[in-house]
């Protein structure tokens, strides 16, 4: 008789290889479901930001309309006398926006200028030791919350400031325009120094070949190249400061007059936001239906220099 062939019994390194190709099978199959299932995964959480929005929206025109049917929107965007309290209530809202506006403007005289020079010298003349001791610093005052700057502005500023200009009362704008301001100033520093690094070292180079000074290819070659950035820091630092909050609720005071006098207190569109909803106003109340319309305004305001950052980004962009 001939004896039976016996399959051969693999060995200990055959058995591993069929145990690693059976996991990775069963890897494969879960990775291709994950293939799958993150498109539908990134879409719903790119959704959640854009429904936030369009919610926030539609909160604020619903409640706005129901103010616009009890005042004039003509009163409300020309009138000069804010009174939401009194017995014949008036709902003007010059007075907040132009506080706010001077407050920016005052914020954006000290940020703009320490913001830029701070940017120039780290990045084309600090060493890097220098430049990891003054980063860290920049992102901690990016990081102090603005309670603090309020403070800082109310027991420091404003008193430093009473003995330069005797007439400064205790709230002011002028105060708080500075903090805001300093505030700003890692903001601006940071895009405008991340601006500056991404234009190509051939340009610098190219320039101090040509015989210019460090400052001249500086100014001359790297800022205009950078200018894109630049510009939308600057335009970001302005929707920052127009949207900040608790600064001028701190030190600007709560008057609604409509003035130009730096050193009088005014009330900014977002702190007449906090007044009214800090129990001033009942549910229903034309008061209460005016937060939204100030509101809304505020955010037609950052959403008109968002606008404004991205087209002058399109514009000024250098390609290289």
């Amino acid at each position: 008789m001939i004896p039976e062939k016996t399959a051969p019994q693999p060995d200990g390194a055959q058995q591993q290889v069929r145990i690693l190709i059976a996991e990775n099978r069963s890897k494969r199959k879960w990775s291709r479901w994950l293939e799958k299932m993150m498109p539908t995964l990134l879409f719903l959480l790119t959704s959640v930001t854009v429904l936030t929005t369009l919610t926030i929206l539609f909160t604020l025109l619903t409640e706005t309309v129901l103010f616009f049917k009890q005042v004039s929107i003509l009163e409300f965007f020309t009138g000069t006398i804010l009174k939401p309290l009194s017995q014949q209530p008036e709902f003007g809202i010059l007075p907040l926006i132009n506080a706010t506006l001077i407050s920016t403007f005052i914020a954006m005289i000290v940020a703009v200028p320490i913001g830029m020079m701070t940017a120039i010298y780290l990045s084309e003349f600090a060493s890097p030791g220098i430049r990891r001791i003054v980063k860290p610093i920049l992102e901690v005052l990016a990081g102090i919350p603005t309670i603090v700057y309020g403070f800082f502005a109310i027991t420091f500023v404003t008193p430093l400031l009473k003995y330069i200009i005797p007439g400064l009362e205790t709230t002011n704008i002028l105060s708080p325009g500075i903090v805001m301001g300093i505030m700003i100033v890692p903001m601006i520093a940071s895009m405008s120094e991340d601006a500056m690094g991404a234009v190509p070292l051939d340009m610098r180079e190219g320039a101090l070949a040509l015989g210019a000074t460090k400052l001249e290819a500086c100014l001359k070659v790297v800022v205009p190249a950078a200018l894109s950035g630049i510009i939308a820091s600057f335009v970001l630092g302005i929707s920052r400061a127009i949207g900040e909050t608790m600064i001028v609720t701190i030190a600007s005071g709560s008057s609604k007059q409509f003035t130009f006098d730096i050193t009088q207190s005014m009330q900014t569109m977002t702190a007449y936001i906090v007044e009214v909803t800090g129990g001033d106003a009942s549910a229903g109340s034309t008061i209460y239906y005016s937060l939204y319309a100030v509101a809304m305004t505020l955010f037609a305001f950052t959403f008109i220099m968002n606008l404004i950052a991205r087209k002058i980004t399109k514009h000024f962009r250098e390609g290289y």
